[in-house]
């Protein structure tokens, strides 16, 4: 099985408690400290708090999917390694959590071997940075910088308006509802008008569309927001 790892803390975020129950109690004899959160909503309160060595993230959650919890911690700056767990055969899963800044991935079922070896490999890795430019058109972000520009002219956000609109990036032409940009860009536990997204989305089309002549970021009347690339 090869050396054991001492002193490892570890982040497990999954909804399947009989899993959990199963890893938690193997991966400890194993050297790891494990954490354990059911749900997206607390497992990013506990990433947040804490340090780990690794994360393990589930991408079907409560409260807030693995997708979102990865984007969220990578916009904050927070590059623990996560290997994420997708759907069996699930090509697109696998793809999203790469682009969200997931270091690596299982399919399940897995082999208890193979993730034990995985998290060996992400545990001496460490958490070093690795920004992921996403580009829309001649948009362009950049999530660990909070940069963000249109062509060669920077476009200065705030924080909240980039999470926004990195939001949106991340599934360009797609329609990206209210409920999902306030799980990215707002705290977990924020309770207020969800209408908020709105006059954020009004301030990014005074920033990244108007001064250029563009009208890339869409308004889908009762679903949502579509971010397209414009010529």
């Amino acid at each position: 099985m090869g050396a054991r790892l001492l002193a490892v803390r570890m982040l497990l975020v999954e909804d399947e408690r009989r899993l959990t129950d199963v890893l938690a109690g193997g991966l400890a004899g194993e050297g790891f400290a494990v954490d354990v959160a059911h749900d997206g909503r607390d497992g990013l309160w506990l990433a947040t708090e804490n340090a780990y060595d690794v994360i393990v993230l589930d991408v079907m959650l409560p409260r807030l999917n693995g997708y979102a919890l990865c984007a969220a911690l990578r916009a904050a700056g927070n590059w623990t390694p996560i290997l994420m767990l997708t759907a069996k055969d699930g090509v697109h899963d696998e793809a999203e959590a790469l682009d969200t800044g997931a270091d690596d991935y299982l399919s399940k079922p897995f082999s208890y071997v193979v993730l034990l070896a995985r998290l060996r490999a992400l545990v001496r890795r460490g958490g070093t940075a690795r920004p992921v430019s996403i580009t829309v058109g001649d948009l362009c972000l950049d999530p660990a910088g909070l940069r963000c520009r249109r062509g060669d002219v920077d476009i200065a956000l705030t924080p909240k308006e980039f999470a926004v609109l990195h939001g949106l990036a991340r599934r360009p032409g797609e329609v990206v509802s209210k409920r999902e940009l306030l799980a990215q860009a707002w705290d977990f536990a924020y309770d207020g008008d969800p209408n908020i997204v709105e006059v954020y989305v009004s301030a990014l089309r005074r920033k990244i569309d108007a001064p250029f002549g563009r009208t890339s970021l869409v308004t889908v009347r009762g679903a949502g927001y579509r971010l397209e690339a414009t010529p």
